[in-house]
Parts: C-alpha cells; structure tokens; sequence
C-alpha cells in the first residue's frame, strides 16, 4: 500500500532520520530556495521542492518513508540546475563539508555553498559567451521620486551605478542592460511595467530585505568590500540613491555567493546622459540587438556587424551599440582608430589571427579569483596571455591614442610561467584527482609520485617471484577499490597454496589471497596516491591564488582585447562594405550621401537603392508620403542606424556623411498590439507618441510612420497634422514623417523648414515598380490595391476592390461639391442675418440719436 505523503511542516522532528533533520534545519534558513542537497553521489530534494523539481527536470518522484523525493547524480548538477533556473526558481547548494569515510557516528557536516539565481549564475555551460549577465539593483527615494540603479555581472567582475531621473529614463536603461534578474526593497512594489514593453513583464524580480537598502547599511557594505575609508574615489559621495542600490546589490551578491565576490574591484558610476539614450521602442523598432519577428539575434543590426573574435569583443560590442556616445573627442578616438586599421590589412589580419585564439580571459579570472576554476581554465588563460606581447609587437607601428593605451599594457610573463612551470598541458577537469601538477615543480610530489609508480612495478616483479616460488603458473598479483591488491589462484591449485598466505574473497574459480609483505606495499603505494592527490589539490589552490593577485591587470588585459576586438571588427566591416567615416560636429548640419540601410543591404538578393538626406539650420522635418511596401519605413530606419553608428565610432554605410551628435534617438514605426499588457494599437502607438513629444529637444532625431493610423481618418489626420506641428514649432529636432495622410503635405506650405518627399513610382497601365527612391515633392496616391496584388490577393478581390474604390471617389466628388454648395448656401445665410440684423440696430441707434449720419452707418460696415 502506498504511504501518504505529508509536507515538511507536517513532520516532527522525532519522525525525521538525522540526515533529514539536517535537511530541514537548512531549508528553513532559505525558504524561498529549492534546496538541492549532497547526499553522497546524488543531489536529493525533499517535500515540496521536490514535486517542483521533478515537474520541472522531468524525472521521477519517488517517496521515502512517506517523504516526496527526487534527485539526480551529481555530475549534472549544470545542466539541471541550468533548467531550474530558467523556469524562474531560485536554487540554494548544499555540499558535503567533509569527506563521508572520514565520518563515523554521526552525520555528515552540509551547508550552503551558494545561492543560484538567474542573475547569478557563473557555470560557464549556462552562461551565452556574447552577452552580459546582468544584475540589478533598484531603488526609488520616496521623495525626489529618483530611482538608484546597480548593475553587477558576477561572471566578469563588472559593476557600475547611477542614478535615474524618471520612470520613462529607468525604463530605458532596463531594456539598454537587460538584467536577467532585478531586485528591489520587499517593503515596495517596482511598478515599471504599466504603458511600457511587454519585454518587461518578463522580469525576474527578487524582494530583498529592506533594511539592506538603508543608507547606513550600504554605505557600510561597500566600504567593507573594497576596503576603503569613503567612497569619494568612486566618485559616489553625495550620490546618496546610488549608494543605495549598489550597496544592498553587494549584499545580495555576498548573501548568493557566500563571499566569494572578489572579482569585482572596482565600481563605476555612469552619467545615462553621457550616452545617446535609445527607450525600449527604439531597440525594438531599429532591431539593434534582436529582431521584431521572434526575438533572436537573426537580422539584427548586431548580428551584421558582430565579426569579433573574442568572447570579450562580442559583449562589448552589444554594450557599445546599446550605448552610442554623446562625447565627440571620445568617437573621433575609436574613429581615428577605426581608420587606421582599415588602411593597415596585412595589421589588421594578423591581429585578427592572434585574437582568434584568445579565450575568455575576463570570465577566466573571475572563476579563477573566486575559486571555481578547473585546471584547465589556467591553461586557458596561460594561453591567451601569451599571445600579449605578439598583439603589442603588431600594434607597435600606430598612432591612435587608443593603440597607445593597448600597447601599454602589462604582459605578466611572470603568471605565464607560473603556469607553464606547473600545469600539465592536457590536465583534468576535475582538481582533486590527480594528474594536475607537472613533474619537477614540487619535489615531494615527485617522491610520492615515484613510491606509487614504484608500487607497481613491484606488483609486475612479485608476481613472477610468487610463480616461481609456487610453482603455480596461473597465480596472478591484482588490484580493485574494494579490497585492495590481492594475489589470486585458481580452485585447482588450492593445494599448492603457501601456508604465509591469508585469504581474502572466495570466487567461484578459486580464492583470493594477501600477505604481510602485499599489505605493507598497498598501504605505501595507496598512501602515496591519496597523498598525491591532497598535494596537488593544494599546489593548485596555491597556484590559483598566486594568479588571483594579478586580477586588476588580467581585468585591464581583457578590457583592451575586448576594445581591440572591436575596432578591428569595425574596420573589417568598413572595407567588406564600402562604408565610410561620419564627419561629426556639434551643429545642425545633417547630410548623407548615397546612404544605405546595413541590414537590408546584406540580406536582401538585388542591389539595395540609396538615398541622400540633407538638413540644415533651415530645414529639419521631412513629410514622406508613398505607398506601403515603397521603402518608406526602411529609410527612415537606415537614417536613424547611420546615426546610431557613426555615434559608436563606426564606417557608415554611405558615400558621404556629415552628422550632428544627437542626445536621443526616437522612433514610432509600425504597429503592434501590445497583448500583455492589455493595449491597443492606437494606445500603443500614442503612448510611445507622447514619450517621444515629453522627452525630445532640438538634439534628437525623431523619426514617425503613420501617426494616427490606428483611429478613424479624420481623428488620425487632426492627430498627425497637431504633432507634426508640435515638434516642429516645440521641439524642434530632426523629424522624418512618414504618412499616408496626403493633407499632411500642405504644411510645407505653411513652415519653411519643412519638406515634401515621395517614394518614386513608376506606373505602367495597372502595374506599378517601386523605384526605391526618395524624391522631392508630394504625392496623393496610395497604390493599396496594387499592393494587395503584390501581396497575392485573389484576383477577384482585387477587381472588386477597383470597382468599390471607384464608386467611393465618384460618390466622394459629389458628396464634397453637396458640402461646398451647403457650405456656400450656409454662409451667404448667416451673412445676410448678420447684415440685416445690424442695420436695424444701426437704424434703431440713428432713431435714438446715436449715430449721426448715413456716413457713419457706411463706416459701421
């Protein structure tokens, strides 16, 4: 009969074995954690945890004294733990703090070793090598209403801060970083998902204690870690939300890592404003990191121009385009450096070749710092830094100011042959089985190493010398874990046995012996082997430690291959793409020549049509009118990426470009319905309008499709013409507006600097090409219904549609020659009441004395 399970709560402690006495104990002290506990070979979840886990892993529940029960072997602790995370479970590890042989009587010592959540996670299998794992930290000062953020990535060391004006600003900087993970005081509720993407709904959020968030408490903590006496150095003095966030954020880091947080060095506070700053709708409509369609990196601005090397390159790279400059001197660096590369290919190619074979060197000694690396990772290392004084030697002939920081960087060939004198070439994965240590670093090592090889060949030589002395010629001298060396004789000899041997195991074939002289030689050859294994455990703990004091130049080294990575990527794409290098300037100016949309260049089979673009102090909006499917859309975003990219100290795809630096970029292109959080299109489309209508100044771009589109034509043409009007006479930025309302065109008669233009089209009969090209004037024309053919539309469809369209331009002409002749009719009414409605006053006045002549009456009109 099957037992009934109970809960944890349901048990007392009299019912529980010690062993699951242990257990309990624990999982009190992290309730809201899965508790995987060591249990020998198997990782054992009990309880609730363990219904969850088996749903979760797909493995089988199983029940012990009534107790739910689920586990698994211990080498999968990645994978599964991997699974576990990304359904959204936080996992505390508990490992055996002993040896179990050595333990007799009593249970076996356990605890956490650490806390596993999405934002802190440090396997290098459930890591993505391209991408940051950010952390997140944020609190809001109930009376200035700022918002403290921190970030930290556990696995590189990265750790930065700043403090947040708005909600609309916080939210952008949540999509810039993309946190796997936020936490926030447990006495608050973080509202950030009302009118903003759903890409945030999705949020992993962590209450954390409030009082860990307390000023004095923060102040503290970081003070503690980075071992100084205030914080003036990090440029946090007086930054009070900042101290704030990033002081519970190291709380929280110590808490999950049990202390180990010594790969974070260094805090940096930020300025948002020192950046172009790109809101969700922005990444989302220009697909700089992730397309539209399902949210992969397939057809991203990134992934044309990720040709980086290095692990290292490829995060940088991300953070450099989600993150485009606002300091001109800084662009025109990696600009200059840009440039010269791209004139320099033998350089560059080498360069290229040498960075192909640099690992993750910033993830490397963050594991290595905070002890979970395997030997196998210093040999990685050993190997990257190697490669330093090859890159230094190439980059020796440029000029670039940022070359020079490269080439001055430490090249640590002290570490380098730290490693190279002790580690083996191919070692273990594992650090306490041996096979570590190279011969000659440690001479007691090499004594141990040489008893236990020794040891064995002893093993060879007595049992040739048993043979002979027995006179048994199938005698054999063997060894196996559970009973140690044995010598072995077959049944049928069983007489020849010698009277000094002492049996061990029965076997079916025969018996199993020892002697005193094979005992002493297995305590001395095992001996030396257990010992082996505990001197190379230590060697290498002694290693990693020696190589730990070098974390701040390994951490720079890694910075500058990262940097190094990236220009040369950039150079790289300048000369396979024909870009060229944006002159940037703190004016008005914007002219681009023969520009190009980099997406749309590469994955499209013809050749992709350019366009120029031109705006000056005098002009600064563009009303675009055209068919769908004419290019619209795709030319307002190439403008908005030829921007983005000249302000990353990228070659843009153009001819010619001459461009401002822009503080924001915004776009409100296509429409969408955001499901999730229950909005409309057109809800959509006009809470990202007014984002953009609240937070634009003269410095931005702006770019609009189809304002108004999402209501009736006449709400949709008032709404469009009032924001068109609005930035232009208000904000005053750089505007392309694209519409299908043809009306719009009529303010380029109104406001001097606003321009006409129109996709190209060329008709033949009822068929239309669109020309891609953007050209200047109006136009009144949709092409709808050829679209629609375009897009495959029955024909009978189509022909009907002609027919309907042509009953309602008809039934239009009469219903507005019916209102002009109302209208007219109207108006000649009112006047005339108006007329006659005067002269009888007038009249009544000049009864009354009140105007003096008929000349005054003619003057009353």
């Amino acid at each position: 009969m099957e037992l009934e399970t109970k809960s944890m709560l349901e048990f007392e402690n009299n019912d529980l074995t010690p062993a699951m006495k242990q257990y309990v104990d624990i999982k009190k002290r992290y309730p809201e954690c899965i508790l995987f506990f060591r249990m020998g070979d198997f990782f054992e979840i009990f309880f609730e945890d363990a219904e969850k886990v088996a749903r979760t892993l797909e493995i089988t529940l199983t029940k012990r004294s009534g107790i739910p029960l689920a586990g698994f072997p211990h080498y999968n602790l990645d994978s599964q733990l991997s699974k576990m995370i990304s359904n959204g479970y936080k996992v505390a590890i508990c490992e055996q703090m002993e040896d179990p042989k050595t333990v007799k009587g009593r249970v076996v010592d356990r605890d956490v070793v650490r806390i596993v959540t999405p934002g802190t996670v440090i396997s290098p299998s459930m890591l993505n090598e391209k991408t940051n794992n950010f952390v997140m930290s944020i609190y809001e000062d109930p009376q200035s209403k700022k918002y403290g953020i921190a970030l930290c990535d556990i696995s590189t060391g990265t750790f930065i801060t700043s403090e947040i004006e708005n909600k609309e600003k916080l939210i952008s900087e949540i999509a810039r970083f993309e946190p796997k993970e936020c936490i926030i005081p447990s006495n608050t509720l973080l509202k950030i998902n009302q009118n903003s993407s759903s890409t945030l709904a999705s949020l992993f959020i962590s209450q954390y204690d409030s009082q860990y968030f307390s000023y004095s408490s923060s102040y503290k903590e970081l003070l503690r870690h980075f071992n100084v006496l205030n914080l003036e150095g990090y440029g946090l003095e007086n930054k009070d939300v900042s101290i704030m966030a990033s002081g519970a954020l190291m709380s929280y880091l110590n808490e999950t890592q049990r202390g180990s947080t010594k790969q974070i060095t260094n805090l940096r506070f930020f300025q948002p404003n020192n950046f172009t700053t790109l809101d969700t709708s922005t990444l989302r409509n220009l697909e700089i990191t992730k397309n539209i369609r399902d949210g992969t990196s397939r057809g991203s601005l990134l992934s044309v121009f990720d040709k980086t090397t290095t692990a290292m390159g490829s995060r940088l790279i991300r953070q450099w385009m989600q993150q485009p400059l606002i300091d001109i001197i800084k662009i025109n660096e990696r600009l200059d450096a840009v440039e010269e590369l791209t004139n320099l290919t033998i350089v560059r190619e080498e360069v290229k070749l040498l960075l192909t074979k640099i690992y993750d060197v910033e993830r490397l000694i963050a594991r290595i710092t905070n002890n979970t690396a395997n030997p196998r990772d210093l040999i990685s290392l050993k190997d990257s830094l190697k490669l330093v004084p090859q890159i230094k030697k190439e980059l020796k002939s440029l000029n670039s100011d940022l070359f020079k920081e490269i080439i001055e960087m430490d090249e640590l060939n002290d570490m380098v042959n730290l490693i190279e004198e002790s580690i083996t070439e191919n070692p273990p994965v594992k650090i306490n089985e041996g096979g570590i240590i190279k011969k000659k670093y440690n001479e007691k090592l090499d004594e141990l190493r040489e008893i236990a090889t020794s040891g064995k060949d002893f093993v060879a030589k007595m049992e040739n010398l048993e043979k002979e002395k027995t006179g048994i010629s199938a005698l054999k001298v063997g060894f196996n874990r559970v009973h140690g060396y044995y010598i072995e004789v077959p049944r049928r000899f069983h007489d020849k046995v010698p009277s000094n041997y002492i049996r061990r195991q029965t076997l079916s074939t025969g018996e199993r012996y020892v002697t005193e002289e094979l005992k002493q030689k297995e305590e001395l050859i095992l001996g030396a082997e257990d010992r082996i294994n505990v001197i190379e455990f230590d060697l290498f703990n002694q290693i990693t430690t020696k190589v730990s004091l070098k974390l701040l130049e390994i951490q720079e080294i890694a910075k500058n291959i990262a940097m190094l990575d990236v220009l040369i990527c950039f150079s790289t794409v300048a000369v396979e793409s024909n870009y060229v290098r944006p002159e940037l300037h703190n004016g008005s100016e914007m002219f681009i020549e023969n520009g190009r949309h980099p997406v749309i260049e590469k994955l499209q089979s013809e050749p992709y049509v350019p366009n120029d673009l031109r705006f000056d102090s005098d002009k600064r909006m563009m009303i675009i009118t055209g068919p769908n499917m004419s290019g619209k859309s795709s030319f307002m975003r190439q403008i908005a990426v030829i921007q983005l990219l000249s302000q990353i100290g990228s070659f843009v795809p153009a001819s010619y470009a001459k461009l401002p630096v822009v503080d924001r970029i915004f776009t409100r292109v296509g429409a969408y319905d955001d499901l999730t959080m229950g909005q409309s299109t057109f809800m959509v489309e006009m809470t990202e309008t007014a984002n953009i209508l609240n937070n634009a100044t003269e410095k931005s771009l702006i770019i609009l499709d189809e304002i108004g589109r999402g209501t009736s034509t006449f709400d949709g043409i008032s709404l469009a013409w009032a924001i068109a009007e609005y930035i232009y006479e208000k904000i005053k930025g750089k505007t392309l507006f694209a519409t299908h309302y043809h009306q719009l065109n009529k303010l380029a008669e109104k406001y001097s600097g606003i321009s006409n233009y129109n996709i190209a089209v060329r008709e033949h009969g009822d068929e239309i090409l669109f020309l891609r090209k953007i050209i200047q004037g109006g136009t009144d024309k949709s092409y709808g219904v050829h679209v629609a053919k375009l897009a495959g539309l029955p024909n009978d469809v189509i022909s009907r549609s002609k027919e309907i369209m042509k009953m309602l331009e008809e039934e239009d002409e009469i219903v507005d020659r019916i209102h002009t002749r109302e209208k007219k009719d109207f108006e000649d009414k009112i006047k005339r009441d108006v007329e006659d409605k005067i002269k009888k006053e007038v009249e009544d006045n000049v009864k009354r004395n009140k105007v003096s002549s008929k000349s005054d009456l003619n003057k009353f009109f």
